[in-house]
């Protein structure tokens, strides 16, 4: 691996067992608009969800449903809708041949799982909240996290699609922004296999575009033309399964394909702060009140 990621030192923080952000941390966060903490999640943990996102694609059926993930058809049926309130696969872009059929097995065709799995499923709910993700929240300004989407994603061998660049924050949008992605690491993440590439500082710049919706009419709007990063300026993060990248809402990022043989498996949590008001457009619309990273008493 590369000296980037969960290795740089000066982005890198003690185990959440070290009770608080330090200010140092906090500062680098807010000029660079990511922050990078090893070791943040259990190997334990991770099987445990790993298996779970496993029987979960073993129980899907294609026939009843399905649809292919792309970030550059930004395209959307009822079943990509209808996941905003429930537990759904999505195929690889490249996992089908021309007939029509699976290049692969479906274990290894789909791209991710989404969007309501840390409310829908109680393995993944149990791994999506907990003091010590509700603590770096406050740490970084979200004084009052709601958790609007979560997604597993598998980054498949070969076929594990490109997610071009992007701001979290044209798809789930707030006034003010506020959204800040939870993205960890379930495997070790390298370039070869699709990491996570960042623009450190890119976050002071403007919201390029919103993904908003219409009845059941989705579209991608241009609000300014700024241009995405120069690939120069885009710094890799490699790092280690377990670790936690968090993201702020404005922080152009993308991940390239994977065509290595190893997976890349991550699951990301979006929160936003309960004190900004939600966009109505956005395209994600939920049945219940969004929760935050603590379980309610029982």
């Amino acid at each position: 691996m590369q000296a980037h990621g969960a290795y740089d030192a000066h982005r890198s923080l003690l185990p959440p067992a070290a009770t608080m952000l330090i200010a140092e941390q906090k500062r680098r966060y807010r000029d660079d608009g990511y922050l990078v903490l090893p070791r943040f999640k259990s190997l334990q943990a991770i099987a445990a969800l790993r298996e779970r996102a496993r029987q979960i694609v073993d129980a899907f059926e294609p026939a009843a449903g399905g649809a292919v993930f792309s970030t550059r058809e930004q395209n959307a049926d009822a079943w990509f809708l209808g996941s905003a309130d429930s537990v759904r696969c999505f195929f690889e872009e490249d996992a089908f041949d021309a007939t029509g059929q699976l290049r692969v097995d479906k274990a290894l065709s789909i791209n991710k799982i989404g969007h309501a799995l840390h409310d829908r499923d109680a393995v993944f709910e149990r791994f999506s909240r907990g003091p010590e993700l509700a603590e770096v929240a406050r740490a970084l300004g979200i004084a009052e996290p709601l958790i609007w989407q979560s997604m597993y994603i598998f980054k498949q061998p070969g076929i594990g699609g490109e997610v071009r660049w992007h701001q979290d924050a044209t798809f789930l949008h707030s006034e003010p922004v506020s959204v800040v992605g939870f993205w960890i690491a379930l495997e070790d993440a390298t370039v070869d296999n699709g990491c996570l590439w960042v623009a450190p500082g890119g976050h002071r710049g403007p919201l390029r575009q919103r993904f908003v919706r219409d009845g059941d009419t989705v579209r991608l709007v241009t609000l300014d033309d700024t241009p995405w990063p120069a690939p120069a300026s885009a710094r890799p993060l490699e790092v280690a399964a377990g670790t936690l990248v968090c993201l702020h809402g404005l922080l152009p990022h993308y991940s390239a394909p994977n065509r290595s043989p190893q997976s890349r498996h991550a699951y990301a949590l979006h929160a936003i702060d309960g004190r900004s008001r939600w966009s109505h457009d956005n395209w994600l619309r939920r049945s219940d009140v969004p929760r935050g990273f603590v379980s309610d008493p029982d």
